[in-house]
Parts: C-alpha cells; structure tokens; sequence
C-alpha cells in the first residue's frame, strides 16, 4: 500500500471514529502502539512507568482527536502527544532536569566535525551479540533528553528535519546541531568498543537499530 492509500485510510478511519465509531480506534493506533511505547520507555527508562505514559498518551489521542490537523501525519502527532506526556511524568517525579528545548546553537555556530559511521553501520554478524544491542540501547538511553529524542525522531521514528523542528517547536538549525552533536555523543561512547569487535573489512554492512 503506497503512503497516499495509508493516509487515505487513515483519514477514513478518524472520520468514522470522530463519527462515533469508537472500536476503531484501536485499528487506527495499532501500527503505532510498539513505537509510543518505545518513546516513552526510552525516557522513562522504566517498563511500567512507559506502559502508564503510553495508555496515557492514547487517551489523550482519544480525547482530542476532533483536534487532529488532518494535514498533519497522524503518526507524528501520536508522537509528540507521548513525548510530551513522558516529559511531564519526568518533570513531576524530579528525575531528570530537562535542558531548554530553546537552546540554540553556540554563538559562532560552530560544531566540531566527526565521522559517524562507526555507530550508524553495525556488520550484520555484530547484530547478533546481545552486548552490541544493549551497548547500542543503553547509549542513547543515557543521552541528555533534549539530544536523546532528536536521535529518537530523526534516526528511529525517521522524521524529517522539517517534521522534527515542527513538532519540537524549534528551528531546523537546531535539529540539524542537535543531531550532530547528539550523534558525536553517541560516537564517543560506541566506537572504542565497535572497533574492539571489528569484523572483516569486506563483511557486508546495513543500518540497524535496536528497536526496529
């Protein structure tokens, strides 16, 4: 089915659902429930709390769906509508202290150069080592939130840089900083060990994360 057709389908769907078919919600949210949930355990860090923020966040779809931009990707808006409830249940429990989201690049703009390949291409036969996996996970678990979730939406969720300012709500220049930095971060902390593990040169290589 080509995108057009899902967008079609979906907007037939919250059609019907603001109409007062309700038990379709769940066929609307269905392809969206392991991501929601991995958004909000990826901040919470905590399987019942993420399993709490997700229904929370699906209910809050639920509510304010006759809000719903039809313009708009249904998907993305699910998105912002988890990223904004983990935040909250964060800022409440006091567990982290999130950074501005208004920050903006340094000054004079600039940004030190690196070669990310080391963690963005894993050789298909690392895939298989579960220490590969948890480094990878526990990596961008530990990023500052603000840099954790433009990795998130950018190089899982595979926004746009356009999708990740609007519903950040912040420039496209700060995404594309924010991705950067966040991805020399990532770096720093899974090269050294990516290269203790090297295979073969001419092992064939593909993109991987650990959620998809």
């Amino acid at each position: 089915m080509t995108k057009t057709a899902e967008l079609r389908d979906e907007a037939q769907l919250i059609a019907s659902i603001i109409g007062g078919e309700a038990h379709l919600f769940h066929e609307l949210i269905r392809p969206y429930e392991r991501k929601v949930y991995v958004m909000a355990l990826s901040f919470l860090k905590n399987e019942a709390d993420a399993e709490d923020a997700a229904q929370e966040a699906f209910l809050r779809a639920y509510r304010n769906l006759a809000s719903f931009r039809s313009e708009a990707k249904f998907g993305t808006w699910l998105i912002s509508i988890t990223l904004n409830e983990a935040r909250g249940r964060l800022r409440k429990a006091k567990a982290v202290v999130l950074q501005s989201l208004d920050e903006e690049p340094d000054a004079e703009g600039h940004v030190s150069p690196a070669l990310l390949r080391d963690w963005r291409e894993i050789p298909s036969e690392m895939l298989e080592r579960q220490e590969v996996r948890s480094l990878l996970q526990t990596a961008v678990g530990e990023l500052p939130p603000m840099y954790r979730e433009i990795v998130l939406l950018r190089d899982i969720e595979e926004l746009s840089i356009a999708e990740a300012a609007e519903l950040l709500q912040v420039t496209e220049s700060s995404v594309k900083v924010r991705l950067h930095r966040a991805r020399i971060m990532l770096q720093k902390v899974l090269a050294p060990h990516l290269r203790q593990m090297a295979p073969p040169k001419d092992s064939q290589r593909r993109r991987w994360f650990p959620w998809l």
